[in-house]
């Protein structure tokens, strides 16, 4: 009968105690490499962008300068969430010491995937991914060559400039047939 009445006096303490967010309380138990690697690699997007817009958790980068060493988004794609976990992807795998060729590569392919996601929303999908391709292109040939070992490949670069002209004809045909306007 005592621990009876001992364990429904606890239940008020229990139940005044804060809930907190899950995912905040997972994050305090993980080491900064899984939690990283979950905001990279599991949620979703939108997800990620809440998670950064909080800081949450204060001790990774969340530092990003958007898509200005990307090629130039005329028409406004909205590629900057896809960047701005792209940048934490190589900032925090930096400050871990894994910043890899093979880690690089993993990043870049969901940066990759996440742009062709923000291309959903586009009335111009198949300009958006083009766009989409010389980025994942770009970042692929000439973004993070600190990644050990570090190497540059002419492929990945002519890559780059073949999706740059394929995207180029794409924005010329949608031009010529009225779906995206001149740019001056």
């Amino acid at each position: 009968m005592k621990l009876q009445v001992l364990l429904l006096s606890l239940v008020p303490v229990a139940l005044a105690l804060p809930a907190g967010d899950k995912d905040a309380s997972v994050s305090k138990r993980q080491s900064p490499n899984a939690v990283t690697d979950q905001l990279l690699f599991s949620v979703t997007l939108p997800a990620f962008t809440t998670r950064r817009n909080a800081r949450n958790p204060p001790n990774l980068n969340w530092d990003s300068d958007g898509c200005t060493s990307s090629p130039d988004n005329p028409f406004g794609f909205p590629f900057i969430p896809a960047c701005n976990r792209h940048d934490f992807g190589y900032n925090n795998y930096r400050a871990q010491t894994r910043f890899t060729q093979s880690a690089k590569s993993r990043i870049d392919n969901n940066f990759k995937t996440d742009l062709y996601n923000q291309c959903k929303s586009s009335s111009a999908q198949g300009v958006c991914k083009a766009l989409a391709d010389v980025y994942y292109a770009f970042v692929r040939a000439f973004g993070g060559d600190d990644a050990t070992p570090g190497k540059r490949s002419s492929d990945l670069v002519k890559d780059y400039e073949d999706k740059l002209r394929i995207y180029n004809k794409l924005v010329e045909d949608a031009q010529k047939k009225g779906d995206l306007p001149r740019l001056n």
